[in-house]
């Protein structure tokens, strides 16, 4: 399944989450073509969130600190999907255990 550009965006951030990377490193930690990398990454810089590191004849890739709050409001929102999707599942339990209640009372006072 093809990943969104948000998705894509979201993982480059997470891959440098712990340490600067070659792209290189990210494309191979990612599963994502080198080209499609340096294209999503220039978006990524020239919104702040990553930035460019040379070493040792490497350049390297880090995460900003824009990129960090970024990446944890993407986590959040993820977290709170989750949250709701199963308190709806609970509310739905909830609503078949009424009924069933219902139903058993109104069988009792029928005989």
């Amino acid at each position: 399944m093809r990943r969104s550009k948000l998705e894509s965006y979201e993982d480059i951030l997470g891959a440098l989450v712990n340490n600067p990377l070659t792209i290189d490193h990210i494309a191979y930690e990612i599963n994502v073509d080198c080209t499609i990398l340096r294209n999503h990454l220039d978006f990524l810089i020239k919104n702040g969130l990553v930035e460019e590191r040379g070493l040792d004849n490497k350049m390297l890739y880090a995460i900003t600190e824009k990129g960090t709050v970024v990446l944890r409001a993407l986590n959040f929102q993820k977290y709170l999907k989750k949250i709701t999707n199963k308190i709806r599942v609970i509310d739905e339990a909830i609503q078949v255990i009424r009924k069933l209640e219902k139903n058993k009372r109104q069988k009792k006072s029928e005989n």
